[in-house]
């Protein structure tokens, strides 16, 4: 992950995501084509939102997280692809 920091602040209960790279290869040693690739369910906060007025944000910058298979919204961000979710579609911090 870049250590530069993103010119975008997400609202209220938002983060922004960086998707993990998709495996190049399984557990066994075969590579796994382009095509068969699953998109990865993991990534690292690089910006998060200031909560909700009753609930404070849990995430924070720089955590590695887990999210589900179907969640956020994919955005292209100064040549970057970013996941941008609400909090609640987090599944885990690891």
């Amino acid at each position: 992950m870049a250590s530069k920091k993103l010119n975008i602040t997400p609202l209220h209960d938002r983060v922004i995501v960086k998707a993990a790279a998709a495996e190049e290869k399984t557990a066994g040693g075969i590579i796994i084509p382009d095509t068969a690739k699953e998109k990865p369910q993991r990534g690292v906060v690089v910006a998060a939102g200031s909560g909700k007025k009753d609930e404070p944000m849990t995430v924070k910058v720089g955590d590695t997280v887990l999210y589900g298979k179907y969640a956020g919204t994919e955005i292209a961000f100064e040549g970057q692809d970013l996941l941008i979710m609400r909090e609640s579609d987090i599944l885990a911090i690891v």
